[in-house]
């Protein structure tokens, strides 16, 4: 597991699928911190790594990345963790589209594409 604090490419993204899942990379975005995490086996894992490095739950979203695909289906907005009734999210999803933005943009600014 790790977090990207700089920039990642879409090779070693690949080298992480093709290590755990094949096709996908769990990934959980810090929105507030512009954080990604990488690389673990459960996005519940990659969140705890992020608040133990200063993250709030509140701003973590879990996503995953496929590092084979283009456009808008190499972000795939699904994880338990994003299961949060008190913030209005009551699916796997992210149901806010300016959450879903965020997240893009976090994505955007720490892979290399």
């Amino acid at each position: 597991m790790r977090v990207i604090t700089q920039q990642i490419t879409l090779h070693e993204l690949e080298l992480m699928a093709a290590g755990l899942f094949g096709t996908l990379v769990k990934a959980v975005v810090d929105v507030d911190r512009d954080l990604l995490a990488v690389d673990g086996e459960l996005h519940s894992d990659l969140e705890a790594l992020l608040i133990d490095d200063g993250s709030k739950q509140q701003s973590l979203w879990g996503i995953n990345l496929y590092p084979n695909v283009t456009g808008d289906d190499f972000i795939e907005f699904d994880s338990l963790i994003n299961m949060r009734p008190s913030q209005g999210n009551v699916s796997r999803g992210v149901d806010s589209p300016e959450i879903r933005e965020r997240i893009k943009n976090v994505v955007a600014k720490r892979v290399q594409r």
